[in-house]
């Protein structure tokens, strides 16, 4: 099962502000598509977690084609590619973004780095006096003034430490000291829900991302609740379909989500860790997450072999994704 997040015109373009790791072009994505369907034939998330569940084998694998996050340059770039290749995809939302001009919390975080290690000339003491501010517990403190030696490492830092509020607080300090808001990017916003739903009667399948990008096991259990069952409550709402595919944020998932979603009555979830949860494997799915280098080689040309070694996980990993993450 193969993960992706946006899909933009000009990858080398994009990247000076964004989070590169989620970025692939048209160019590269058509090409990743190809050479995997060389070998694999593609289906629907249905029909692969059906042949999950009766465990049956196929002559040819099986492929599944996912984005996350609901990017607005999905539907411009990646679906009419899907259309005219006949691959069947899954598209799985953060509800609450859809149909507005709000940008992903991670996003701005990542800007608001970028700018921030480059204008300050003491990044360190800076950020210090605003997570003093933000009111952060000081061992969570200290945890991410280590972690400023580039934008990547603070945004993972702030991203993955925190809780969602906390996250905010931090976000907002940072957006006043760098000047960021959500004009600074543009071309990140969210899809409409028309656009959902056209992609939903062309045969994509719609699954729930949260409700606002919460990493789940930073989250209190009512939180929790509320980000899993009022997100597919809102898609069943516009959408007038059951939903029962999900995607946990950053593929971070623990013994509690796990219960939440089960209990909201999702069937699958789906993960980037490559173990699983022994009670219930059909809510710990993994996915490997593809982006513009993912298989490439030293010149960064596009390489079918090293994707192949993705494909069978031979170059995946998940920093952290352990069973004792999850516990």
């Amino acid at each position: 099962m193969l993960g992706y997040h946006r899909v933009v015109d000009r990858f080398e373009q994009e990247r000076k502000n964004s989070l590169q790791g989620s970025l692939v072009s048209r160019g590269m994505l058509e090409r990743q598509l190809d050479a995997i369907g060389l070998r694999h034939r593609f289906v629907s998330v249905d029909e692969l977690t059906e042949s999950m569940t009766e465990q049956r084998v196929t002559a040819r694998p099986m492929a599944a084609v996912t984005f996350d996050d609901g990017y607005r340059d999905v539907y411009e770039n990646a679906f009419p590619m899907l259309i005219r290749k006949g691959i069947p995809a899954a598209l799985f939302l953060v509800t609450d973004l859809i149909g507005t001009e709000r940008v992903h919390l991670h996003d701005l975080v990542y800007l608001s780095a970028l700018r921030a290690l480059a204008a300050w000339p003491a990044p360190a003491v800076t950020l210090q006096s605003l997570l003093r501010e933000a009111e952060l517990p000081a061992e969570r403190a200290r945890d991410i003034l280590a972690h400023t030696g580039t934008p990547l490492a603070l945004t993972r830092a702030i991203l993955t430490r925190l809780s969602q509020a906390e996250i905010q607080r931090v976000s907002a300090l940072l957006q006043r000291e760098t000047c960021v808001d959500d004009a600074s990017l543009p071309k990140s916003r969210s899809m409409t829900w028309d656009m959902v739903k056209e992609m939903q009667r062309a045969g994509i399948t719609i699954g729930s991302h949260t409700r606002t990008h919460a990493l789940l096991t930073n989250e209190s259990t009512d939180r929790v609740w509320e980000q899993v069952a009022v997100s597919r409550q809102q898609l069943e709402r516009q959408l007038g379909v059951p939903v029962w595919h999900f995607a946990y944020p950053d593929g971070r998932f623990n013994r509690a989500a796990v219960q939440a979603l089960s209990a909201a009555g999702y069937r699958y979830a789906y993960t980037t860790c490559r173990h699983r949860d022994a009670g219930r494997p059909l809510l710990t799915i993994p996915r490997h997450v593809l982006w513009e280098h993912s298989a490439v080689d030293a010149s960064e040309r596009f390489s079918a072999r090293i994707l192949q070694c993705q494909e069978h996980g031979f170059l995946t990993g998940s920093p952290g994704c352990t069973p004792e993450s999850h516990a």
